[in-house]
């Protein structure tokens, strides 16, 4: 339910009462600092952001539609301001396509590429591989309740109704199928 107080203050507001504009603007004030803090990080540009929110919320005030609240709209103008504002920077980039000059003369940037690592992605690999082989040598009563519970996500009441066995027994199980493959794992290394 919209706030009445805010609801009578938008009315007298629209009736051209400048105490209400005020009203309302004391209200809200500090919840649209931080909430354009929040956004732009920078406290001076926030304070204009506070400014800037109402003169857009005053000037379009006609458009409020009284089943919401005030505030919920205000907030969004706040948000929308605060967006705008970051758009606005002008972001001091340096192009990798462009050469830059020199007294030399012209010189082409290069970026190293750090993200591909062949070492640790081919270690990755023979990890999974080693874990799906462990997997697969595990005795079958111990396999299965481990497939159903990391593979297949299952909790473990289901896997006691599927396999048709104790939640404790499924619990025994998983417990002693890791134990199984931590120490298949530990031969892999």
């Amino acid at each position: 339910m919209p706030s009445e107080n805010d609801q009578e203050l938008v009315k007298m507001a629209l009736a051209g009462d400048q105490k209400a504009y005020k009203a309302l603007f004391d209200m809200h004030r500090q919840s649209i600092f931080h909430i354009a803090l929040k956004i732009v990080r920078n406290s001076e540009e926030a304070k204009d952001l506070v400014q800037e929110t109402f003169i857009k919320a005053f000037g379009s005030l006609k458009t409020y539609n009284s089943t919401y609240r005030f505030s919920t709209w205000l907030y969004k103008i706040a948000a929308n301001c605060s967006i705008d504002s970051i758009r606005k920077r002008k972001i001091d980039a340096l192009s990798l396509d462009k050469p830059i000059s020199t007294k030399e003369g012209d010189v082409q940037m290069e970026v190293a590429d750090y993200t591909y690592h062949p070492e640790r992605d081919l270690f990755a690999k023979r990890k999974s591989f080693g874990i799906e082989e462990a997997i697969e040598e595990l005795p079958d009563k111990y396999r299965e309740v481990i497939i159903l519970r990391h593979k297949e996500d299952k909790a473990y009441e289901e896997i006691a109704r599927l396999l048709k066995v104790p939640v404790g027994t499924v619990k025994a199980r998983i417990f002693r199928a890791r134990e199984l493959l931590k120490k298949k794992l530990k031969t892999l290394r």
